[in-house]
């Protein structure tokens, strides 16, 4: 991950830090230093930073956590300066389970919230409530009051923030998931122009807010409307059975003159008609600068690797794709080599039944 370090990992679910970040950090150092030239104000404030990014990690792991109980992975988590972002490798495919998922996060920040409460109640640490302020006063109370605004921020129905996705799943509850996506999106990006005019006159930082989610919600809608156009479609209608493979003992050359002589990028290593690796072009550039052309494929190639069968549908040999972080994966027929998808192909096949889809009196 480009500009990113890797700060923790918790069940197998790896926490980065953008390096941007720690400019935000900085900045709120050196606005605190240039109000009264204050160490400790500057250092107050880092540490509110700090621990208001440590509950958005918090936030970002109850969505993470409530996901694995429905048995779906979360790649990573990495910290922006305007938030925390789960990737999780699929949302859920029932409703009211997406509906947990999205909840968690917010609940996270109330449970925070209410301890922090009541501690502050029990130890007589909390002020009169119309005395609070979250830019001023007890670190503890500014964060206390820093995760009610989170959770109630993040419940805001703007696509794809948490609120968005819960009404996209009370929506889908009794619409087809693609009509619900599409309305959320919606309401989304006009919650985006809402933020984008109230950060233009009152907060800059809204803009930005604005644009994630203008662009977030138009994303999540297309890869949504492609999954619905691939409904019913088998992988042997897309796959590509024009395609090079290379044995494990041929030297990465062959891969090399393969890879120059046409558009392949990933290779399946077969043995008797049996995929036994997968070459990807990462794999062939980081063994050619490591153990140069005349090592064999084997040493380059990927042992654990995902496959589809051919009967099985598009939209779950996508999901494969983007989950294995791979451009290809091997298809087989009563487990033998029978062809490449890629997303290529079913770019190629969505955009061919498009066109037959706008030719009048068609029913592609």
């Amino acid at each position: 991950m480009k500009w990113s370090f890797q700060i923790a990992e918790y069940r197998g679910i790896a926490v980065y830090v953008h390096a941007t970040f720690l400019i935000l950090i900085g900045m709120v150092v050196l606005s605190h230093w240039a109000v009264g030239h204050d160490l400790m104000k500057a250092l107050e404030g880092a540490a509110f930073m700090l621990a208001l990014f440590a509950c958005i990690v918090l936030h970002e792991f109850g969505h993470a956590l409530t996901a694995l109980h429905f048995g779906i992975r979360t790649k990573d988590i990495t910290l922006y300066p305007i938030g925390g972002v789960a990737r999780l490798e699929r949302m859920p495919e029932e409703p009211i389970h997406e509906l947990q998922v999205a909840f968690a996060g917010p609940a996270v920040n109330v449970a925070i919230a209410f301890a922090l409460f009541l501690g502050l109640r029990l130890s007589g640490s909390l002020g009169p409530i119309e005395s609070l302020n979250m830019t001023s006063g007890p670190l503890l109370v500014r964060i206390m009051l820093a995760n009610a605004g989170l959770a109630a921020f993040n419940l805001l129905p703007a696509f794809p923030m948490d609120g968005g996705r819960v009404l996209r799943a009370a929506l889908a509850t009794r619409l087809d998931y693609a009509r619900a996506t599409r309305i959320a999106a919606t309401a989304g990006q006009a919650m985006a122009l809402l933020f984008g005019l109230v950060g233009f006159f009152a907060n800059p930082f809204l803009m930005f807010i604005a644009l994630f989610v203008w662009i977030g919600a138009a994303q999540e809608a297309g890869q949504v409307e492609m999954r619905s156009a691939l409904q019913g479609l088998s992988v042997a209608r897309a796959m590509e059975t024009a395609y090079r493979s290379l044995s494990p003992d041929d030297p990465l050359t062959l891969a090399v003159d393969a890879t120059l002589a046409s558009s392949q990028q990933d290779f399946p290593v077969v043995v008797a008609n049996q995929v036994v690796g997968l070459l990807t072009r990462h794999d062939l550039l980081e063994g050619l600068a490591r153990r140069g052309a005349s090592s064999p494929v084997a040493d380059s190639m990927r042992r654990e690797f995902v496959t589809a069968d051919a009967s099985e549908t598009l939209e779950a040999a996508l999901r494969k794709l983007e989950g294995g972080n791979v451009r290809s994966v091997p298809v087989l027929s009563d487990g033998r080599l029978a062809g490449l998808v890629t997303l290529d192909n079913v770019g190629d096949l969505l955009a061919i039944r498009a066109a037959l889809a706008r030719r009048p009196g068609s029913g592609a």
